[in-house]
């Protein structure tokens, strides 16, 4: 902003008209200005008036602030370049505007666009009410030089102009197209009144005539020599040395929060990262819990395959030693026999799928524990992941929880089974008993024929003697046979509920395939849990890639505190006066004493007396006010006015 103003020396006058040449080059012997020259043509004068007005209104707003930062009080409405800078706003404010007609006289005033602030930024209506309270005031020009005053010393001057210059539908009605107000000179003058928030303004706007006042720009107050010119360049090459410290001991600051923060951040990642360990080993115990009772489980299963072919062998054994003593036994039987052996197929190839269906959940089993082991591995690479986990184990367990269940049920069909198979056998042998009854009946028959034969031919005169005797023993024959006849009707129903037992067996056969099936669902989910880890374990790539973003950010913010560190010890160059060495104040040069105490300066470390040293500002190595000579203070507002934009 300071640096955008050039100042107007004796040099930059123009010979005809004595007009300020603030637009030309560097001055040239003999160079008139635009009017004189003839060159006026070339450019549009509108735009001439606008960047003159701009240029003064630089000038102005930068002398204001040089001085008071100088002088270091509260300015009057007295004060010369505070009454220049009125002036020049008064000349800002009035270009390009609107002639309005009014029914006695033409009317040209500021008071219009200013009193729409009030429309348009609420905090602005005390000043427009105490504006209009004033009592001596009776025209609209009084009026706006009050508001402007009033404005100052209220800090926001910038914020006011700015808001209207927004408005450019509503300026349009009190602006030409081309008036300063509505080209970006306005803009650029807003910004420049931001710096005078530095200064404290007590003006008296109640005595002072504003009506009858005359606006007439004084250019005698900006004209310097070339001496002063290059004092002013050595001063502001030290503001911008002593600007470039404040600028490395603000960044220092920031980079010391910067690393606090990651400090406290890595502090509570650790503290998660313990939490997260000790919640694994938890997980790692419930893991090896459940192997356990997955390898119990297995043994289990083993013994009931074991257990099941032996009965099944035993069976087979049974039902052919069976078929061969119906083959011998009788040609009648030899269909119920085909019967119980299509049956026994049946049985034999549902067992076999039995098998088939354990053979399968065995494969199950392997892949479920396959898929254990992948989960230890995901567990020690994901410490992020541990809830999910707990969550899938506790699914894991109770779908041990249901296959246990189910093998239980499976023992207890087993069981059943067995005990079925066990009546069998009881059957069938009591049937070979009675077989071995009826061929020994048979054989004694077959010998008493043979006997009755030989007789008949010896004794054919006996046999009419002994028919009566034959006949009774016809007679008991008969018997025999009956009892034969009540054997088979029994076993018959034996055989009718054998079918009823193997009819049995088929309901339990399809009850254990419904259980395959339940199996291939619990598969489907198990495909689901390795789907859900796949995600977590994409999300775990993601936490690590942005933790190595952090820790390379670490380290390069660790680089940057070392460098601005070395940077300091270069600059901290100023060294703390003892007490002792000190008898007389600095910049009054008055002798301490038991009246006048001596006091530090925190800023350059020299002593002064209470009189030269009441200031207080915050500094970089103390955020807190703290006390500061008046040089170094009129000094560290002066960098801070420069910092503006």
């Amino acid at each position: 902003m300071l640096s955008a103003a050039r100042l107007i020396r004796k040099q930059d006058v123009c010979p005809a008209c004595r007009k300020v040449l603030l637009f030309l080059p560097p001055p040239v012997p003999g160079v008139l200005c635009w009017c004189c020259s003839g060159r006026a043509a070339v450019k549009d004068p509108t735009a001439v008036e606008r960047a003159n007005l701009l240029n003064m209104a630089k000038l102005s707003i930068k002398g204001l602030i040089e001085s008071a930062l100088s002088f270091g009080r509260t300015l009057d409405s007295d004060y010369p370049p505070l009454q220049q800078f009125f002036v020049v706003m008064e000349h800002c404010l009035k270009h390009g505007l609107k002639v309005r007609k009014s029914f006695l006289s033409y009317n040209k005033t500021i008071w219009g666009p200013l009193e729409l602030v009030e429309k348009l930024y609420p905090e602005a209506e005390e000043i427009a009410a105490s504006v209009r309270d004033l009592p001596g005031l009776k025209t609209p020009l009084g009026r706006a030089r009050a508001w402007l005053r009033l404005a100052l010393m209220q800090k926001k001057m910038a914020d006011y102009l700015r808001c209207l210059i927004i408005q450019r539908d509503l300026l349009s009605e009190f602006y030409e197209y081309h008036a300063l107000m509505m080209e970006e000179e306005g803009a650029v003058i807003v910004g420049l009144l931001v710096g005078l928030n530095v200064i404290d303004a007590n003006l008296c706007v109640k005595g002072e005539d504003l009506d009858s006042q005359v606006g007439v720009i004084d250019f005698s107050v900006y004209l310097k020599s070339d001496d002063d010119i290059g004092g002013k360049e050595r001063n502001v090459q030290i503001a911008a040395i002593l600007d470039q410290k404040n600028y490395v001991e603000e960044l220092n600051r920031q980079l010391n929060s910067t690393v606090s923060s990651l400090h406290a951040r890595v502090d509570s990642l650790e503290k998660s990262n313990t939490k997260l360990i000790e919640e694994l080993a938890i997980a790692k115990n419930n893991i090896i819990k459940l192997q356990e009772e997955n390898h119990q489980l297995r043994s289990e299963n083993t013994l009931i395959l074991m257990k099941t072919q032996h009965h099944l062998e035993a069976a087979k054994v049974d039902v052919e030693a069976e078929l061969q003593t119906y083959k011998h036994s009788r040609q009648g039987l030899d269909e119920m026999y085909s019967e119980a052996r299509r049956q026994l197929r049946e049985e034999a190839q549902l067992r076999q799928d039995m098998e088939n269906e354990l053979v399968v959940q065995v494969s199950m089993k392997h892949e479920i524990e396959l898929a254990m082991k992948l989960l230890e591995k995901d567990i020690h690479e994901k410490q992020d992941t541990l809830i999910g986990l707990r969550q899938q184990l506790d699914e894991v367990k109770a779908i041990n929880v249901e296959m246990y269940q189910k093998l239980q049920v499976s023992e207890d069909a087993m069981k059943e089974k067995n005990e079925i198979i066990s009546r069998l056998e009881d059957k069938t042998n009591q049937i070979n008993a009675t077989m071995k009854q009826l061929e020994q009946r048979l054989q004694q028959a077959e010998k008493a024929q043979m006997e009755a034969e030989a007789e008949d031919e010896k004794l054919k005169q006996e046999y009419v003697n002994k028919s009566e005797s034959l006949q009774n023993e016809f007679s008991q024959k008969e018997k025999q046979l009956l009892q034969l006849e009540t054997d088979l009707k029994i076993e018959k129903e034996w055989r009718q509920t054998l079918e009823d037992d193997l009819q049995k067996e088929k309901e339990t056969v399809s009850h254990l395939r419904t259980e395959t099936q339940e199996i291939v669902t619990l598969k489907k989910e198990f495909l689901k849990l390795q789907e859900k880890n796949k995600q977590l374990k994409s999300t775990c790539e993601d936490q690590e890639a942005a933790l190595q973003e952090l820790a390379s950010k670490l380290s390069e913010s660790k680089l940057k505190i070392e460098d601005i560190k070395e940077a300091n010890k270069a600059l901290q160059g100023q060294v703390w006066l003892k007490d002792k060495e000190a008898t007389h104040c600095k910049l009054c040069e008055k002798e301490f004493s038991l009246s006048k105490r001596k006091h530090h300066c925190r800023n350059c470390g020299e002593i002064f007396c209470n009189a030269c040293s009441d200031n207080e500002l915050p500094l970089p190595s103390s955020p807190k006010p703290v006390r500061v000579c008046d040089s170094c203070h009129a000094l560290l507002i002066q960098r801070c006015s420069s910092n503006v934009p």
